[in-house]
């Protein structure tokens, strides 16, 4: 077997016979007519007319010998079959075509339609043309590329080899255009919002910081889609609004978290999380309909039907039932205590991280789907308070296998409440939590100015890999690498 470098210099040398003859073995036009997809649906009547096309693609195989050659192109949009014949072509362009043309190069071929006797639709070439020299082989076609490293560094390999994997982002583009087209349904504006931050806000997790050189200033990429933005956007009296967009969040990897990814969130005035919760569950099921063709999955071993009516369960009851512990009268020590009991590892030591920590553990008993619903305060900087009992919030979460998918809540929308939970977040912050949420003081400003009752809700990309029941690296096209070492 050649090695790589072998195959190389085998095709540079085809490549500088391709020059030889004055052809360009990169030109910039095309003379390709219709796609390979087209050809397909219109073959019937191509055949028939007899009418001669050119149609262009990457060759994918090459099989034959003598005075005839089958090859096979793809164009993204499907697969079509060329025949070519010495006796039709000219011995010139057909031997020429067999010393230069190898699997993985991009031509274009013209000719008429018939179909073999085996019913493959199929072109025999009249004429053809190359459109892009490779000069470096595709993996082997029954096996593709392997190595998990090798796969996501070379991502364009992959997906060309392993048409399900295409198939997976094309089903993800749907989820998202799904999406989009519900809420536009549901009369709600797109917005676009800032991804660079002087202050992170909309979530608790580490953010990315970098410099701005015009103004000499720290800023940060955002960790959510917008938050404190779009609630800008309803005291600016748009009554409805939403993004879907990127997010970036400077923590670990696993297969549920990456540290940039899609997410979604919208706003609503005028809905509290209870219509909240229906309109969510409405909105989720109608998605994933349309984008999957069925409501039943098969997620880390369980059977998930997302058709019927979700349950509604309690945070402070979930963990008192999973773990023993009131996390709403317990201590910071006796919740350490338990945590170590449980074999769990925590990161920081005060109640509102030691809280997260439990939470998670106990998540992961959930089957679902559940909502999750009346999450503390301590947890929930955001969230309005439920008027019976001030240490919760109106918050629901949508659970499935052991993870949360979604975040939805009644927006804290009183100025000073607001301020007095961020004070709360500036103190963790100093205490050195670095997934405190940062106090912005002009968004309170703004709630000042009055901000209606709203309800605001969030989805990303960990809802698609979970019902495709991928880890969340597979379900993106480049996942973010270390660089190769270049010792």
């Amino acid at each position: 077997m050649s090695s790589i470098d072998e195959i190389r210099d085998i095709r540079i040398k085809k490549l500088e016979l391709l020059k030889s003859r004055g052809l360009n073995p990169y030109p910039a036009e095309s003379n390709r007519e219709i796609s390979l997809k087209e050809a397909i649906e219109n073959f019937d009547n191509l055949e028939k007319t007899k009418d001669m096309k050119w149609i262009a693609g990457r060759v994918m195989s090459i099989r034959g010998q003598g005075a005839i050659v089958f090859i096979t192109l793809n164009d993204g949009t499907a697969s079509f079959q060329g025949l070519f014949k010495k006796d039709i072509l000219g011995d010139d362009k057909f031997s020429f075509f067999n010393e230069v043309v190898d699997i993985g190069d991009f031509i274009e071929i013209k000719g008429s339609f018939f179909a073999t006797q085996r019913k493959e639709k199929t072109l025999e070439v009249k004429d053809w043309r190359m459109l892009s020299k490779s000069l470096r082989p595709l993996p082997e076609k029954w096996h593709g590329l392997v190595d998990v490293e090798e796969r996501f560094r070379k991502r364009y390999l992959d997906i060309l080899m392993n048409p399900e994997l295409k198939e997976l982002f094309e089903k993800k583009a749907k989820f998202w255009e799904a999406t989009r087209n519900f809420l536009k349904k549901e009369n709600f504006l797109e917005v676009e919002t800032p991804t660079l931050e002087i202050t992170t806000g909309g979530a608790e997790a580490r953010p990315f910081k970098t410099h701005h050189n015009d103004f000499d200033i720290d800023v940060y990429m955002r960790i959510s889609v917008g938050e404190l933005w779009q609630k800008r956007l309803l005291a600016a009296g748009f009554p409805r609004v939403f993004e879907i967009g990127r997010v970036y969040r400077n923590e670990g990897s696993s297969p549920e978290h990456t540290q940039e990814f899609t997410s979604m969130e919208f706003y609503a005035g005028y809905m509290d999380y209870k219509q909240g919760i229906e309109f969510t569950e409405k909105m989720i099921k109608e998605v994933v309909m349309e984008s999957f063709g069925t409501l039943v999955f098969e997620i880390h071993g369980h059977k998930i039907d997302l058709s019927k009516k979700w349950e509604h369960i309690l945070y402070v009851d979930t963990i008192k039932e999973n773990s023993g512990i009131d996390v709403l009268s317990v201590t910071e020590k006796e919740m350490m205590k338990k945590l170590d009991e449980l074999g769990v590892k925590y990161e920081g030591t005060n109640k509102e991280r030691l809280t997260d920590s439990l939470w998670k553990y106990c998540r992961k008993q959930i089957k679902g789907p559940v909502w999750l619903i009346d999450v503390p305060k301590l947890v929930s900087p955001l969230s309005k308070i439920k008027p019976e009992n001030p240490l919760l919030t109106e918050r629901a979460q949508l659970i499935l296998a052991g993870a949360e998918m979604t975040n939805g809540f009644s927006e804290l929308n009183d100025p000073i409440d607001q301020k007095e939970r961020f004070e709360v977040q500036k103190k963790l912050i100093e205490g050195g939590d670095k997934e405190a949420m940062m106090p912005d003081d002009e968004f309170v400003e703004m709630l000042e100015h009055g901000m209606p009752p709203a309800f605001g809700f969030a989805y990303g990309e960990r809802l698609f890999a979970f019902l495709v029941d991928k880890p969340l690296r597979e379900t993106q096209f480049f996942p973010l690498m270390r660089p190769l070492n270049k010792d």
